[in-house]
């Protein structure tokens, strides 16, 4: 058996020197039944970069991505202060939607990039910021 670079072993045909080598008595012998069927090679992998490199793509951060996530950010918080809304004009205020209300106010901190857009979600924090201190939350 011949081993060609990093894609492993070729397979050795049928032969006469391969079948004279089989019989050769040198303690290992392979069934005559059996017949070695040829390998698939696989292309070898190829090398993108180290750790460094992937982590490295993970922290660039697309702007239009970052501003998709702010603008779900303060749909999450609009909804929150809906409920709160029909929580306390049908007089059931359930203590879930204080604590949906709180995570909202937290995840509003982070800036998408757009003046315009983070004015907005600012005037969204601070309507939950007075909600909650409403409330008596902090």
């Amino acid at each position: 058996m011949r081993i060609y670079g990093p894609n492993g072993a070729v397979s050795v045909g049928n032969t006469a020197g391969s079948s004279a080598r089989r019989n050769s008595g040198s303690g290992f012998s392979l069934p005559e039944a059996e017949e070695s069927r040829p390998s698939t090679s696989s292309a070898p992998a190829r090398h993108i970069g180290g750790i460094d490199a992937l982590i490295a793509l993970q922290g660039v951060e697309d702007p239009t991505e970052r501003r998709r996530r702010a603008v779900k950010k303060g749909f999450r918080a609009l909804d929150a202060l809906d409920e709160l809304k029909i929580g306390l004009l049908s007089g059931t205020l359930n203590p879930a939607t204080l604590l949906r209300l709180k995570a909202a106010a937290g995840d509003m901190k982070t800036e998408s990039g757009d003046s315009r857009l983070d004015q907005v979600l600012a005037e969204i924090d601070l309507r939950v910021e007075v909600e909650l201190a409403k409330a008596g939350i902090k």
